[in-house]
């Protein structure tokens, strides 16, 4: 049994800070609604942004690789886990998720567990206010038990069906809140990135109303459901476009009908996400005729800290820009946490970034109403576009040393190439770096 599994079991069973302490963990001193996402070091947030289908049996191979390149779609729901879930997945295996991944396709996980007492329909298993927060640790628990066990690295996206439910009942909107809170901050010590799938007359209205209670952590993403046959991301009725406004929505915006691809026909949904998806491994080669070495940061003098032999087999997480070597500056990261330079590995690419590997990032959600992001590491850089809204996911792939903001120099550099104020992205420290983000090169 792995630590992280072993921490979550306990989380579930003992429930947040007391698990934390008798699992070993330091918690990150950060309050509700922003906590912090305690990335390990083999790890990164994948972004997707693009059109995808739900089915409620995960498709085959043969099926995915009929519709890539005819159908509009490149990403796919993948229902992994909960006691609700309705459907048998004979297809769905780490195989599955490597070679579906290999092929293109984008990963949005949903584990569809214990639902609202008030819920519409007739699911049997259910939460009330008084056991909410243990339903969602312990859903939380098993959703990063069934993820390891499907290769989902941490940092990967995934999202809590809630479904819809009588708002009404003031107790049980009380009880999606405590759930949702519970999932979040389990899924966020956990190393894993907290989505909710909602409709949009109960679950994200509700959530919407507490965005800032300082009563409840606040998800990461959210996937609405409206099926109305508008794609957009923004003008939602029951939510303002600010809120969860940096790559952090999914919409299902046609339910229920039959959809015929490359001469296969299944029953989808229609989804449009921007927002939040699984982080898998791939496999490359050791290209060099002599061992390579890995290192604990992206340049030729960090540490060494293993090597591998010529035609290893290395599992790449992402990649990120690093001390060049040879004709590139790309250093990829392992699923140990450690980097190689991407010269010598059989990646597509060997002098930029590979299509289809996610950049290194490491988002924490913005504490403040508005965060100014400058053109370089302090307060005397002129701003650059948008300020970023509370509760955004600041993607952050580096950090760097300037000017003191609050309790902290360190400054984070985004993935669009901005700078904002370490201090108000809530992280692993606000004094000082935070692992496993690099220092920027």
């Amino acid at each position: 049994m792995s630590v992280t599994r072993t921490f979550v079991r306990a989380l579930a069973v003992l429930g947040g800070s007391l698990a934390l302490v008798l699992a070993g963990f330091t918690a990150p001193a950060s309050a509700e609604p922003e906590t912090p996402i305690v990335y390990p070091s083999g790890s990164t947030v994948t972004r997707a942004n693009r059109l995808g289908f739900d089915a409620c049996t995960a498709p085959s191979l043969a099926t995915l690789n009929a519709w890539k390149g005819t159908s509009p779609y490149t990403a796919v729901n993948m229902y992994f886990g909960g006691n609700n879930r309705g459907c048998a997945q004979p297809n769905l295996t780490a195989a599955w998720v490597r070679n579906a991944t290999v092929a293109g396709w984008r990963l949005l996980p949903t584990y569809f567990g214990y639902q609202p007492s008030c819920m519409f329909g007739d699911k049997p298993n259910r939460y009330y206010p008084s056991n909410a927060t243990a339903r969602g640790n312990s859903d939380a628990a098993d959703a990063v038990a069934k993820a390891q066990d499907l290769g989902l690295l941490p940092g990967s996206g995934l999202y809590a069906d809630v479904e819809h439910y009588d708002r009404t009942d003031s107790g049980c909107r009380t009880a999606v809140r405590r759930y949702v809170s519970a999932w979040t901050k389990s899924l966020h010590a956990a190393g894993y990135v907290a989505g909710v799938y909602v409709h949009q007359d109960s679950g994200l209205r509700d959530l919407s109303e507490s965005y800032n209670w300082t009563s409840y952590a606040r998800p990461d993403a959210v996937w609405m459901a409206r099926w109305d046959g508008n794609s957009s991301l923004t003008g939602w009725p029951t939510a303002p476009n600010w809120q969860w406004g940096a790559a952090q929505r999914a919409k299902q915006f046609q339910g229920d009908h039959k959809e015929t691809w490359g001469g296969v026909t299944i029953n989808v949904d229609s989804d449009a996400i921007k927002a939040p998806v699984a982080s898998v491994a791939r496999a490359y080669e050791v290209t060099s005729s002599s061992a390579l070495t890995a290192r604990s940061g992206p340049r030729t003098t960090a540490t060494a800290v293993r090597t591998y032999a010529p035609g290893a087999t290395l599992p790449v997480v992402c990649q990120t820009t690093g001390q060049q070597v040879g004709t590139t500056t790309v250093w990829n990261r392992l699923t140990t946490g450690a980097w190689v330079t991407d010269y010598f590995v059989s990646t597509p690419s060997n002098t930029g970034f590979s299509p289809g590997v996610p950049r290194c990032t490491y988002p924490g959600q913005v504490s403040t109403d508005s965060l100014n992001a400058r053109t370089g590491p302090g307060a005397s850089y002129p701003t650059t576009g948008s300020p970023l809204r509370r509760g955004a996911l600041a993607a952050v792939m580096c950090q760097k040393s300037g000017s003191r903001v609050g309790t902290t120099s360190v400054w984070d550099r985004l993935a669009d190439g901005r700078w904002v104020s370490d201090y108000y992205v809530s992280n692993r420290s606000n004094t000082s770096w935070s692992v496993p983000v690099p220092r920027c090169w």
